[in-house]
Parts: structure tokens; sequence; C-alpha cells
């Protein structure tokens, strides 16, 4: 005769792998999601006819980069609030009134989801 004791443990032991499993699952597709989305932003970060961060900004491997705006390196370091990058990628103005930044949520050239994926490109350099 099996003990309750003992399946108990077991219910417990295959709740835990059960458990354990999803975790390894969840983390996996969330390293994969922001993976394509640093790859998608990076994509319009470089595209001169969406973000066209280029134009401006020398970054990455860009070729052709222009220099009125900062390099964008060690983005982590300086912005560690991913929303204060997010803001000045929306409305540069805010923060510089006379910036030749296109406010490129405010003006609706980038959609949200758009921006969204470029500040988690740009936060990655």
């Amino acid at each position: 005769m099996i003990s309750v004791k003992s399946t108990d443990a077991n219910m417990r032991k295959i709740t835990a792998y059960k458990t354990l499993a999803y975790l390894i699952m969840l983390i996996s597709s969330l390293c994969t999601s922001s993976v394509g989305a640093t790859a998608d932003g990076k994509s319009l970060a470089f595209d001169r006819q969406k973000g066209n961060c280029l134009a401006c900004h020398a970054m990455d491997d860009g070729s052709s980069a222009g220099n009125i705006g900062p390099e964008l390196k060690d983005m982590k370091a300086r912005y560690p609030d991913r929303a204060l990058l997010r803001q000045r990628i929306w409305d540069e103005t805010m923060f510089n009134p006379i910036t030749v930044m296109p406010p490129f949520g405010k003006h609706k050239i980038l959609t949200e989801q758009e921006i969204d994926l470029i500040v988690e490109y740009i936060h990655s350099l």
C-alpha cells in the first residue's frame, strides 16, 4: 500500500518541475523577444526613411553617420531610466527647446511601437 506521505511528496516534486519548466520557457521567450525587438529597433534607427538616427548620430556599426547629435554609446549608463530616453526621442524639445532633433512621437513621425523598438535598441548600445 502507498502511503499518503510519499504521494504528497511526489506531487510537490512534479509541481516544482512543472513550475521550473514553465519559468525556463518564459525566460527563453523574453530573451528571444528582446533580441528580436533590439534587431527591429536597429532596423528602424538605421532606416533613412523612418528613424534616420544615423543622419545625426554615430552609433554601433552604422555607416555615413552624422555628427550633429552626440554619439550613441554607453546608453545604459547615460540613461539608466529608459523612460527618460523614450521621452527624449518622443519630443526632445521638452529638454532642449532649440534642438534640431525632430519630435518623433509628438509629430507622429514614428508610432508608439516604433519608438519603443528604437528605445530598446538604443538602450542596448
